[in-house]
């Protein structure tokens, strides 16, 4: 009789292969383990302890051991929805097929601390969220690092505006330093804005510098107190 040692070694090892249904690769483990207490932790393992985050599609058989009557080990993903029960502990075996995709193992009453994921097959890389571009400032808005000068008088008019000579439109919420020019013994400088109220004194005139904590949003209001019905008055919008 004619022996063919070869073939019977190829004849083996295409059976080995059918057997196997190409679910893993080689070495790769088809056991998994999952735990989920006593304390607030919940893991998905190999056999070597490794963490689980990628894996070839397939069957996998998944160990869970439940150790906290106030936690469960929920597993969900493409054609997987399991769950061990809340109010027991104990260990189960699943037999779960993994195809393509993202699976997430949560706690459910805690999936807030208590939770985990993994990829399986091939997965597209995520799309980078592009940083957005920080908006400018609107027109006419300034933060408490700007100097102010408020001035009234010495004829009908009372502004706000920037030691550049800008209007003021808008006012970051902060503390800011107000250079107050009273410049008519007529007039006074008045302002009027969430949690600061302050004025110079209807006779006086000179320069002062006031401390303004702006805290929350609302109007700056600044006006002469004599004349505001006359038009002496301005304000600008306080915005966080």
């Amino acid at each position: 009789m004619t022996r063919f040692p070869g073939l019977a070694l190829v004849l083996v090892v295409i059976a080995l292969l059918l057997a196997s249904g190409g679910q893993a690769t080689p070495g790769q483990s088809t056991t998994l383990h999952g735990r989920v207490g006593p304390g607030f932790t919940i893991s998905l393992t190999t056999d070597s302890g490794a963490p689980v985050t990628h894996l070839d599609p397939g069957t996998y058989d998944i160990e869970v051991q439940d150790l906290a009557d106030e936690h469960n080990f929920h597993l969900q993903g493409p054609g997987v929805d399991k769950a061990t029960e809340i109010g027991s502990s104990g260990t189960v075996t699943w037999t779960v097929t993994l195809s393509d995709g993202t699976y997430v193992y949560q706690c459910d009453p805690h999936q807030g601390t208590m939770n985990g994921s993994f990829t399986v097959g091939n997965v597209p890389a995520p799309t980078p969220t592009p940083t957005p571009t920080p908006k400018p400032p609107a027109a006419g808005t300034v933060t408490p690092k700007t100097k102010l000068v408020l001035t009234s008088g010495p004829g009908f008019t009372i502004t706000l505006k920037t030691a550049a000579g800008k209007t003021v439109k808008r006012m970051k919420t902060g503390t800011y330093r107000i250079v107050v020019r009273d410049r008519g013994r007529i007039h006074n400088a008045h302002v009027i804005a969430p949690g600061f109220n302050r004025k110079t004194s209807l006779t006086y005139t000179g320069t002062q510098t006031w401390k303004a904590k702006l805290a929350r949003p609302g109007t700056f209001r600044f006006l002469c107190d004599p004349h505001a019905l006359s038009g002496m008055k301005g304000s600008a919008r306080i915005v966080r």
